[in-house]
């Protein structure tokens, strides 16, 4: 008896040290994707920047929950019908979630313009960057509560999450933003970014 307690004990220890190694391999392998999914999602936007400039910032944080509706909603309908009739993909569409959830965070963060404005290009990359990695640092702090959980999960799945969000949003946007015990806007705008930067690894999976 001793001798089978103290093998299933051992076993259960080397269940748990392998446990522990392998969520940190995932762990590392989820930042790798992470990663390189905002960079592609840096460089459209930087492009796009390029070309039209920062007229973005005359967007209210209305404007741009509707835009993100509007691109969530196709997407829960072209996973619906199977087909699509314009060339752009869901993926693209999901790179578009990215990069609106982040403008708005900007937009929480610096403030609107009430005119068009020429901001300095590497100003407005580092303010991209500085709330793309608090998204990551908040991607990190969940993962290690819940496990990599999202990666069960189907694209679908997170795109009915993306919409949910969108409609919390709504209504506090419909309360002038006063919640008795729920998130903010700005905390709803994260979770939507990592949302979609989840989709887009498990599409390129």
């Amino acid at each position: 008896m001793d001798l089978l307690f103290k093998f299933l004990a051992a076993e259960a220890l080397n269940d748990v040290y392998f446990g522990i190694i392998k969520g940190k391999d995932y762990m590392l392998q989820t930042i790798t994707e992470y990663d390189s999914i905002i960079e592609n999602c840096k460089d459209i936007f930087a492009k796009k920047m390029k070309d039209y400039g920062s007229a973005w910032r005359i967007l209210r944080i209305s404007s741009l929950t509707d835009q993100i509706f509007i691109k969530a909603q196709r997407i829960r309908s072209i996973e619906q019908k199977g087909v699509q009739k314009i060339e752009e993909g869901v993926f693209n569409e999901f790179v578009g979630i990215v990069n609106y959830a982040i403008i708005g965070l900007i937009q929480l963060d610096i403030g609107i313009s009430e005119q068009a404005e020429d901001m300095d290009y590497n100003e407005v990359m580092n303010i991209f960057s500085k709330h793309a990695n608090i998204a990551k640092e908040l991607m990190i702090a969940k993962n290690h509560d819940y496990g990599e959980a999202w990666r069960d999960m189907r694209v679908s799945s997170l795109t009915d999450l993306i919409l949910q969000k969108i409609l919390r949003v709504k209504q506090i946007e419909d309360n002038h933003g006063a919640t008795l015990i729920s998130e903010g806007v700005d905390a709803n705008y994260l979770d939507m970014l990592n949302y979609a930067v989840f989709a887009l690894i498990k599409l390129k999976e």
